[in-house]
């Protein structure tokens, strides 16, 4: 106690985050310092500026990983931490040169990363989905990622982005803007940055789900055959809540007693 020395806290960031409000909380649940001092550190432009970042590429300095830091550090320091860490990262395996190769900084990697992480949790179908927009952004054409949408709008539980959601009007989103959006729409795991940096040459230029609902994703080059598969996900999707929405108004209506006479 005397000499200041204490046991670091292992600070785990393995899942999405979107916000400052969630970052905040997970810091303000493992150290001294509380939510709202991280939440006034990262809302200080000042703050960010001393890291080359604002309030939109600020995601960017953390990685998921698990980092041992004191607890009694304050907000600036635990930040600068990720931030070093995340510096180092780029060095590894020739990852900042092969952002150069490609054409972008390793921030509008990550930021690209960001959205294929929220198109899909599985690692196979990333390096494709990477390609897609990749190519997309060769040609000069809109993303069109339904996730940009959904960080735009901050309602992170919608399951199906209509006609009336891609109007709203946001930098982020992507259907209204050409390029990438201002920043990352979550935080992104090393493997999923690697997968944009590795992604294959493909011709792919659409992907939508499957229509077994299984998890994976079709792609394809033209917009005749993405229509068709889009349209075969779309009925199964459609066939696929109905039959959920029945079976819970079956529960519901199962759980009604019938009044005594």
């Amino acid at each position: 106690l005397r000499n200041g020395i204490q046991a670091p806290v292992d600070l785990v960031i393995s899942r999405k985050i979107r916000v400052k409000e969630d970052f905040a909380k997970l810091i303000g649940n493992n150290f001294e310092c509380d939510s709202i001092q991280m939440i006034k550190f990262l809302n200080n432009n000042d703050s960010l500026r001393h890291f080359g970042l604002d309030s939109a590429s600020w995601l960017t300095a953390i990685i998921h990983n698990t980092y041992s830091i004191p607890w009694t550090w304050p907000p600036s320091k635990i930040f600068k931490k990720l931030y070093n860490e995340q510096e180092i990262f780029w060095t590894k395996e020739n990852r900042a040169a092969k952002a150069e190769a490609l054409g972008y900084t390793p921030r509008q990697i990550y930021t690209l990363a960001s959205i294929v992480a929220e198109e899909t949790n599985r690692e196979a179908d990333k390096p494709n989905i990477a390609s897609v927009y990749l190519n997309r952004l060769s040609k000069g054409v809109k993303l069109e990622a339904d996730p940009t949408v959904k960080f735009a709008m901050k309602d992170f539980l919608l399951k199906r982005i209509l006609f009336s959601h891609l109007a709203f009007k946001s930098p982020y989103n992507t259907y209204i803007n050409v390029g990438l959006p201002p920043g990352p729409i979550c935080t992104v795991s090393e493997k999923t940055i690697d997968a944009v940096l590795d992604a294959p040459k493909t011709d792919y230029i659409f992907f939508v789900a499957n229509a077994d609902l299984n998890g994976g994703s079709s792609f394809s080059t033209t917009l005749a055959q993405h229509q068709k598969l889009a349209k075969e996900y779309q009925d199964s999707l459609t066939i696929f809540l109905r039959k959920k929405a029945e079976k819970e108004k079956g529960k519901q209506d199962s759980t009604v007693k019938a009044p005594k006479l």
